[in-house]
């Protein structure tokens, strides 16, 4: 019987779990703002709580600074987003007990009409929302979003001008030379000798009615 079993199991295996609520708990340490399923939302909550008591942990006795910090790492998988835990949001919820996420509904999805909800940090960062992300631009600078950033833009166009000093010239296709067409019509001749002298055997072998 299932007692005592608080956590969903979400339809996934205990490493993909595991790993989910990883790369999941990165994404709102990193954005402080995230879009999830309600399930998965309220999944994480705890788990994003218990890593920032951590971080608040780790600052008020440094004796056991290092020790919180690994044990963060190896939960998260992120030292970017866990050296962000223990730097600045240590520091912003140290007079907060508890209470360091909020989860909002936000409807429910089209096609399989699953609940979708909105997951945040409590005063979060309002400009780290969608930094350092996004989709992948072209070369033209047709392709760029509204939103895409001066330091993407520049990248793009130094991309795009080492193309132009680099570009390869077009290799020609061979031709085809006399070569192949010759040992092509060679192997049809040799065919069609087998063929006429399996014929040749055929009507040898059979027997002659006589008359």
């Amino acid at each position: 019987m299932k007692h005592r079993i608080k956590q969903r199991k979400l339809n996934r295996t205990t490493p993909h779990r595991k790993a989910m609520l990883a790369n999941m708990a990165a994404s709102l340490i990193k954005h402080e703002q995230i879009v999830t399923t309600l399930p998965k939302a309220k999944e994480l909550r705890p788990y994003i709580e218990k890593l920032i008591t951590m971080g608040k942990q780790a600052n008020d006795k440094s004796a056991s600074a290092l020790s919180k910090r690994r044990q963060a790492i190896a939960r998260m998988r992120d030292k970017e987003q866990v050296k962000k835990i223990f730097d600045v949001l240590a520091e912003r919820y140290a007079d907060r007990p508890g209470g360091y996420t909020r989860v909002l509904k936000a409807g429910f999805r089209y096609g399989d009409c699953a609940p979708m909800a909105v997951i945040e940090l409590v005063d979060r960062d309002e400009s780290a929302k969608g930094k350092d992300s996004g989709p992948v631009f072209g070369d033209d600078e047709e392709d760029f979003a509204p939103g895409a950033s001066e330091e993407m833009k520049e990248k793009q166009a130094e991309k795009k001008a080492d193309k132009a000093e680099e570009k390869p010239k077009a290799k020609t296709a061979p031709k085809a030379t006399g070569g192949s067409a010759k040992a092509k019509k060679d192997q049809a001749k040799s065919a069609g000798a087998n063929k006429s002298s399996k014929t040749s055997k055929t009507t040898s072998s059979a027997p002659q009615k006589k008359i």
